[in-house]
């Protein structure tokens, strides 16, 4: 005959494995519910009705056991396998009331897309928030296109950008990937970016960048003069040669003062001007790691694109001047002064997921207040994988608001301000 401790141990395990067997039923069906009472009416199941509806269920499996096996309903195991029923169902109902608590009431695919950054990495700089974001891991190369060099591999995985934190991640990639396009001229870029601001990229080096910048039946000529204080990339020039003046667009800039070019060190320069034939042999001499970059004048060296007839006379000058012409007033400052001075403002705010769905929120464009405009609004699309598409400027808009679109709106500055609060919560 066993001992007392040896059936003990046995009636236990049984029970453990009797609890388990007739338990995943009673949990699935306690899990299920929860999280479907929750979802659709916001109210918790009591615990009361999970124990009595696992017991039902239970007791079904139990009873289908008690006719194989008689013994089951006066032996220690059963007491032990009903606890452990009752600890699955009221674990998997806290689980499923707790999903359905969490998930979003109105759930679509670029929802699902539209993820944020963790709070944790959001910096507040006055009201706005922001965060720095970091490239992780190697700057691979990107497929068909040859390998970054190691001076540029270097720039992008010790450089960090700060953009604004209240946007999704799929427009932070966007912004990031056009920033690294502009500030190193990368031919293509992909960017991936992380719940805690890390990025990782994939960069294809510069090919021809000066070429392609290099209009139609125009060509780029280098030049030795003293440069102005603060000449950048698209800067409309006269360059004086002798008694003629010719007009030209700044492709490159840089100078000797900043340290930033040695006309020394580039393979075939000289004091004399240099001439090429849409770029293909200087690049390497006049381009600039960061194009959008200003110089900080003196002698240096400028890249202009000319018209084809005008490379000859530019290049028969020793000392060849340069002249910035004005651009004129931007027409955008001055329309924006003249909406401030008659009272109104201009507003830019995302529509949050609340703001479309109450009375304010979800109206066509046309159909907002009257003394508050939408001027333009700029919205995801599916077929975008998330993307911004471009910006629709006019009343006539034939899609209503949704959740995540951009827009400008122009008015009073109480009325644009109450109806900017409305839809973009």
């Amino acid at each position: 005959m066993q001992s007392l401790p040896v059936n003990l141990l046995v009636e236990v395990l049984l029970g453990l494995y009797l609890g388990l067997l007739t338990g995943i039923v009673p949990a699935f069906v306690a899990g299920s519910l929860g999280f479907l009472v929750r979802y659709f009416t916001g109210v918790t199941l009591p615990g009361f009705g999970v124990v009595v509806l696992a017991l039902s269920i239970a007791s079904v499996q139990g009873g289908l056991l008690g006719l194989v096996e008689p013994t089951i309903a006066q032996s220690p195991r059963l007491l032990i396998a009903v606890l452990i029923v009752l600890m699955l169902a009221l674990y998997a109902h806290s689980q499923g009331d707790k999903l359905g608590a969490e998930l979003p009431r109105r759930l679509s695919f670029t929802r699902l897309r539209q993820r944020t950054l963790s709070a944790d990495v959001v910096e507040l700089v006055g009201s706005v928030g922001q965060v720095t974001v970091r490239p992780t891991g190697e700057v691979r190369d990107m497929e068909g296109y040859p390998p970054l060099s190691p001076d540029l591999r270097g720039a992008l995985k010790a450089d960090s950008w700060r953009l604004p934190a209240d946007l999704p991640l799929s427009e932070l990639e966007a912004r990031l990937e056009e920033r690294l396009r502009t500030d190193h001229d990368l031919a293509d870029v992909d960017v991936a970016i992380d719940e805690q601001a890390r990025a990782t990229i994939v960069a294809a080096p510069p090919s021809g960048s000066l070429s392609q910048r290099v209009p139609a039946g125009q060509r780029a000529v280098s030049i030795a003069t003293l440069v102005p204080t603060g000449v950048a990339r698209g800067d409309e020039v006269t360059v004086r040669a002798g008694e003629r003046s010719i007009s030209g667009t700044v492709l490159s800039a840089r100078t000797d003062i900043d340290g930033k070019h040695d006309p020394a060190a580039a393979p075939g320069a000289s004091d004399e001007a240099v001439a090429t034939d849409g770029g293909e042999d200087t690049e390497s001499a006049i381009d600039d790691s960061k194009s959008n970059a200003v110089t900080a004048g003196g002698p240096g060296r400028v890249t202009v694109a000319v018209a084809r007839r005008d490379v000859k006379p530019i290049l028969e000058v020793e000392s060849p001047r340069l002249v910035v012409r004005s651009r004129g007033t931007s027409r955008e400052f001055e329309a924006l002064a003249l909406v401030k001075r008659e009272g109104y403002a201009i507003r830019r705010f995302t529509v949050g997921a609340t703001g479309a769905d109450n009375e304010t929120g979800g109206l066509e464009p046309t159909d907002s207040p009257a003394n508050v405009t939408i001027l333009a609004v700029r919205r995801q699309g599916s077929e975008t994988s998330g993307r911004r598409h471009g910006w629709v400027f006019g009343p006539g808009i034939e899609r209503r608001l949704e959740a995540g679109d951009e827009a400008f709106v122009a008015g009073p500055d109480d009325a644009t301000e109450a109806f900017a609060e409305a839809i973009a919560r």
